[in-house]
């Protein structure tokens, strides 16, 4: 990673790479133009088929990659790690500082942006630069596919990210018509303990959780990611507990841990140890990965099941 420190505001230095930059007129268009859009719902058009792009998220980048494009990656951000050929791409970040002038001297045709990952300033900035941005935030499992085939528009590999994109999709149906018809199971989903924090009925995340037929106990609250009391725990008393646990990214901080839950014994998740934790790159990032985390997942809620004394 550049040891240049990370830059929020373009200095003279990246003024002069900016006349260097692609302009785009989206109100120009000609037969060779390809264009999607993003899950922002903008039109995204470009001259032709991007050659130079860069990542801003490692989910995106993990997309990309599966859409064919990985070898027009030419920067991305930090954590983005998957495939392993990801973590030769050069840096310009992360979520929290770009490095503008690095990313201006790339050259791009195209930043793939994580829509809310990425702050609204920091995304300013980027407009600045008059690169076409393409926003990636899939809100459903059926938007990983499509994320891919519209990448795949834009990068120019439509075969390989339509292959990809029907894999996904005969990956999720298969789970689907494995654990459709499985008893269901109470879960409560600890994103992070410190403090105690989980995902209501809207996230993607939650769609995996049905897919298995894991029933959130908190799928009502209205925070996208509320905060819960050990006491709404505990009255929810679910049959399963699950938390993320380390993959391929390494964090700085310790990832949250099911121990504190031992403290209550009669809480049916402890009393049948149905404490799970699952690579947390399988199932936080909305790429083809996820598909792994949801048959990990899946698996877990069965064991659950198994675990059910007989009546």
């Amino acid at each position: 990673m550049s040891s240049r420190p990370l830059r929020r505001f373009a200095p003279a230095a990246l003024l002069a790479a900016l006349a260097h930059a692609p302009l785009v007129h989206a109100d120009v268009t000609t037969r060779d133009d390809v264009t999607t859009r993003d899950d922002a719902g903008n039109t995204v058009t470009l001259p032709a088929p991007a050659q130079r792009v860069i990542s801003l998220a490692p989910h995106a980048t993990e997309l990309v990659y599966a859409a064919g494009g990985g070898a027009k990656l030419v920067g991305t951000v930090t954590y983005s790690d998957y495939p392993a050929a990801a973590q030769a791409v050069p840096r310009v970040g992360d979520n929290k500082a770009l490095d503008l002038e690095r990313i201006a001297a790339l050259k791009p045709d195209l930043i793939v942006v994580w829509r809310h990952g990425n702050a609204e300033r920091q995304t300013d900035a980027l407009r600045a630069l008059h690169i076409p941005l393409f926003f990636s935030e899939p809100k459903h499992l059926d938007d990983v596919s499509s994320s891919l085939r519209r990448l795949g528009t834009l990068l120019g590999t439509q075969p390989a990210a339509d292959a990809a994109a029907a894999a996904f999709t005969r990956d999720i149906a298969t789970l689907r018509a494995r654990y459709a018809a499985r008893p269901p199971v109470t879960m409560f989903f600890q994103v992070w303990d410190r403090p105690l924090t989980t995902l209501n009925g809207t996230h993607l995340i939650n769609e995996v959780f049905e897919l298995c037929g894991g029933r959130n106990v908190f799928a009502s609250l209205k925070p996208l990611a509320p905060t819960v009391t050990d006491e709404a725990v505990l009255a929810a008393n679910p049959e399963a507990i699950v938390t993320t646990s380390a993959g391929a990214t390494r964090s700085n901080e310790p990832l949250p841990s099911l121990a504190r839950w031992r403290a209550w014994p009669a809480l049916t998740a402890v009393a049948r140890n149905n404490l799970f934790a699952i690579d947390g790159d399988l199932l936080t990032r909305p790429s083809p990965r996820i598909a792994q985390g949801a048959a990990a997942l899946c698996e877990d809620l069965d064991t659950a099941r198994a675990r059910r004394p007989a009546r």
